[in-house]
């Protein structure tokens, strides 16, 4: 189980943590829901590091812990901590570990998570590594999935938008590939998603590969929108280039499947249309919300909370 490990992938979580994950987020709706507090952490001390920009995954993590009953210790940005004065993130870590019992972590290069996870003898959580990895993201996606539809096999899920650098879909698409479902990714040609995450899916993996979302907005159950990462590209012609490739106003929207919802780990800037705020497919703001429930579940596993 998760007690005591850290998550920087999310091939560090079984299935079976998978559901474990998914009941507790539950009970923890229930407490949010109630207007109630836990004190099961309340002993506790969570450290995070946001070395990118971040609101929805640091203010969740942060409400987490509180809920819980928790503390919370922060750096909320590299200038503003000893890495200004050239500190390495091996002894960053090491002082984190000192003051606290589980560290959060969000840095610009990918693997930094892991590394961090290598210098720490208290449990790590990866809150996005450059391209690399959103473990918890992808968590918190799955179980806003299952509430929808109540299980995972059998849907038809579209990716769209920056498949190359999102790291999102990286880690969701891992995911995914555990469950019997149908996997549609949706990009211009230099956004694919990267061959290394393809050759890490099982073979069973059932996989489509478009650059057209008219073709499959009519037949998903899930269509989950990414931004197209301004800060990721080292040619700023090249992201000229895509930057409004895809974009779902309310007549695109409209065609969806009754019972279909549109997902975006957020932030957007034009993927998706305000006017689709108000309609029924649209399910990211709470999806967003469903972050401090399922990081509640996370850290209450992680950190042995009863």
């Amino acid at each position: 189980m998760l007690k005591n490990k850290s998550v920087v992938s999310i091939d560090d979580v079984s299935d079976e943590d998978i559901l474990e994950v998914f009941k507790v987020s539950d009970q923890m709706s229930k407490l949010i829901s109630e207007g109630k507090k836990s004190e099961i952490l309340s002993s506790r001390i969570m450290a995070t590091f946001f070395y990118e920009p971040s609101t929805r995954t640091r203010l969740s993590f942060e409400s987490a812990m509180h809920r819980l009953g928790g503390s919370v210790i922060s750096v909320s940005e590299a200038s503003s901590s000893s890495v200004a004065k050239g500190e390495t993130l091996a002894d960053t870590i090491r002082m984190a570990d000192a003051y606290s019992d589980v560290i959060v972590i969000r840095h610009p290069l990918e693997g930094s998570a892991r590394l961090a996870s290598k210098f720490s003898s208290k449990p790590v959580v990866n809150a996005g590594d450059g391209a690399g990895q959103h473990p918890t993201q992808t968590l918190l996606d799955l179980y806003t999935i299952k509430k929808e539809f109540g299980k995972l096999d059998g849907l038809k899920i579209s990716m769209v938008g920056d498949l190359k650098y999102g790291r999102t879909v990286h880690s969701l698409i891992r995911a995914l590939s555990r469950f019997d479902v149908e996997i549609n990714l949706i990009s211009p040609s230099i956004l694919r998603i990267p061959q290394h995450v393809m050759s890490r899916l099982p073979a069973r993996t059932k996989i489509t590969i478009s650059d057209n979302i008219e073709e499959d907005i009519e037949n998903s159950d899930v269509f989950y929108v990414t931004r197209i990462q301004k800060e990721r590209f080292t040619d700023q012609n090249e992201y000229r280039s895509v930057i409004g490739s895809y974009s779902i106003d309310g007549g695109l929207a409209g065609k969806m499947k009754k019972n279909a919802i549109l997902m975006h780990p957020l932030p957007r800037i034009d993927e998706i249309a305000p006017e689709v705020d108000y309609m029924p497919q649209a399910r990211y703001f709470k999806e967003a919300a469903n972050g401090i429930p399922v990081r509640m579940a996370l850290l209450s596993m992680i950190l042995g909370g009863e």
